[in-house]
């Protein structure tokens, strides 16, 4: 049966205090939005559809970053959950499989909770919710269910009478149904309620009248969690990275100060690495096995193999390929740069758009000049060179295999292989001019401290 994902990401999130729809503030560096479009992908959903509202244009645009199989569509008033689901009808239509209603800021709904929710739809019920048991229900929906265990309804915890409210299974805000199926409901219900508003979850009760059999799959609270202030997604954001941190060391990742290194939702650590303390990872990391990432570092959308050795304080951005047992050291930033097995950056270099060659070696304060003020050039550098420190290579410039610039110079034209390349004034030295020179100096000073 094919899947359809719809989610639901229209609310504005008045006690976020942004002006970002709720769904775009960040968890584990990508959206919220990100989380609930990656589960879809997790679970192969045929279909991936968001319902748009407050700040479309922005939800448009981070739609846009998630990929073309994303579609969107908008709710123009904000009418409550049944509403915004219905607004999906326009892209399924003649869609033949099961729609599964997510909720777009709730992150940590696991894969394995939706493959049994689809295994209970396809064991005979018509309409499946996920309900969980809770701590506190006072705030949520309850799931009122039959003697026999069947889904009778769900309550909105406003319009629950004092029975319905001593009931501690509560509902999560998913619900599955075939697409068909789903759409014809929300087609039925009415805003009779207590906030005036079209609730997703009365499917249940048109479904149980219409003679249709609807079940519950019930998964951990902790995955129930959802984010609607500044606070809860802070404790969602503990949450998350007290998970990848156990992750990490169960893999056999060392953390020589687990509560410092922040990951974020898609990295990638291999067996027997060592990362220390103070480590930030933003989206796109993979680190191979046995590399070391050593404290004060922050990785973006890079690739590290086996044995390198990053840092202390060194920055890594998109598309920074670090190649086996290459050297990358204090307060160097590498960007969109290829460097080869063995090379060397041990400090206080900038490189970007190059691709340095293996066992290369660059030295201190050396800089790729990669922008003219409109386009981005490339420097190449070959196998073995020696950068000496404080080069400047103003790109587009080659050098190459086994050649050498000297230190301090502006290399500005292609290097030959293993040629010495020098580019500085001539020094001159003057005997005796810093002591008279001082000397002057100090004598206007004590006219003007007199004066």
């Amino acid at each position: 049966m094919a899947v359809a994902l719809i989610i639901l990401a229209a609310g504005k999130g008045t006690r976020m205090n942004s002006e970002l729809p709720k769904v775009l503030h960040r968890l584990a560096g990508v959206s919220l939005l990100a989380h609930a479009v990656g589960l879809g992908r997790a679970v192969e959903a045929d279909k991936i559809v968001v319902v748009a509202g407050y700040g479309a244009d922005f939800v448009r645009e981070e739609v846009e970053k998630l990929g073309s199989d994303v579609e969107i569509v908008l709710q123009d008033q904000q009418l409550g959950t049944g509403h915004a689901a219905g607004c999906a009808a326009q892209v399924l239509a003649g869609f033949d499989g099961d729609a599964i209603v997510l909720l777009g800021d709730n992150p940590f709904i696991r894969p394995e909770t939706i493959t049994e929710v689809l295994a209970a739809r396809a064991s005979g019920n018509d309409v499946v919710a996920v309900g969980f048991e809770a701590n506190n229900p006072a705030k949520y929906g309850r799931l009122i269910l039959q003697d026999g265990g069947a889904l009778a309804a769900i309550v909105e915890a406003k319009d629950a009478d004092e029975a319905e409210r001593a009931v501690s299974l509560c509902n999560s805000g998913i619900i599955c149904a075939k697409s068909s199926v789903l759409f014809d409901l929300i087609g039925q219900i009415g805003d009779d309620n207590a906030s005036g508003e079209y609730y997703l979850t009365d499917v249940v009760a048109l479904a149980n009248a219409r003679g249709l059999k609807s079940g519950v799959v019930i998964c951990d609270e902790s995955e129930t969690i959802g984010v609607d202030s500044r606070e809860g997604l802070a404790r969602a954001e503990g949450l998350f990275q007290d998970r990848a941190r156990a992750r990490a060391l169960e893999n056999g990742v060392t953390l020589s100060a687990p509560d410092t290194v922040f990951f974020a939702l898609d990295t990638v650590i291999g067996r027997d690495v060592i990362i220390g303390a103070n480590v930030v990872f933003g989206p796109g990391v993979t680190i191979e096995n046995g590399a070391e990432i050593r404290a004060f570092c922050h990785l973006e959308g890079c690739h590290i193999s086996q044995g390198a050795l990053i840092g202390p304080f060194a920055r890594l951005r998109p598309g920074a390929e670090i190649s086996a047992d290459a050297h990358i050291g204090n307060f160097v930033e590498i960007k969109n740069s290829v460097v080869q097995n063995g090379a060397k950056i041990n400090h206080l270099s900038y490189v970007g758009d190059a691709d340095i060659g293996a066992r290369a070696n660059i030295g201190a304060g050396t800089i790729t000049c990669n922008y003219d003020g409109v386009m981005k050039h490339r420097t190449e550098i070959g196998a073995g060179a020696f950068i000496g420190s404080n080069t400047a290579l103003v790109a587009p410039v080659s050098v190459g295999a086994g050649a050498m610039t000297g230190s301090g110079s502006v290399i500005t034209q292609d290097v030959p292989g293993d040629a010495l390349a020098l580019s500085r004034s001539k020094q001159v030295n003057r005997p005796g001019f810093a002591a008279k020179f001082m000397a002057r100096l100090r004598a206007v000073k004590d006219l003007k401290d007199k004066g």
